[in-house]
């Protein structure tokens, strides 16, 4: 018997290289190319996602200053009900920013946001 999903990827197109200040974070730059990001919500789970997706709303997580700059669009989103940094640590793409979306990760990953260098050769 599966667990509902509670953990997310958004798979993430950048059309240009862009930079974005990202909260405490700074001015973090991002090339060209596909990334990965990985969340969880214990509740309300499609309204995490559905918020991901909108353009409009208040820039609160890591992944919000990312999706608001332009050229930046949401091509993919990816459900399980594996634990959030089981399923970010199961890849082994690069990491795109040191931090990014993992202020509040206790397992070491590093970054909850990759890079797939892979899918943009």
């Amino acid at each position: 018997m599966t667990s509902a999903p509670h953990t997310y990827q958004l798979v993430i197109r950048v059309a240009r290289q862009v930079e974005v200040a990202v909260g405490r974070l700074g001015l973090c730059s991002f090339q060209k190319g596909t990334y990965v990001y990985t969340g969880s919500a214990k509740r309300n789970f499609e309204a995490r996602i559905a918020r991901h997706l909108r353009k409009e709303k208040t820039l609160r997580w890591h992944i919000d200053y990312l999706l608001a700059a332009p050229g930046v669009s949401v091509i993919d989103v990816l459900r399980s009900d594996v634990e959030e940094c089981e399923l970010n640590q199961g890849s082994t793409d690069e990491i795109a920013v040191p931090g990014f979306g993992a202020s509040d990760c206790r397992h070491g990953c590093g970054s909850h946001l990759k890079w797939l260098p892979c899918l943009d050769q």
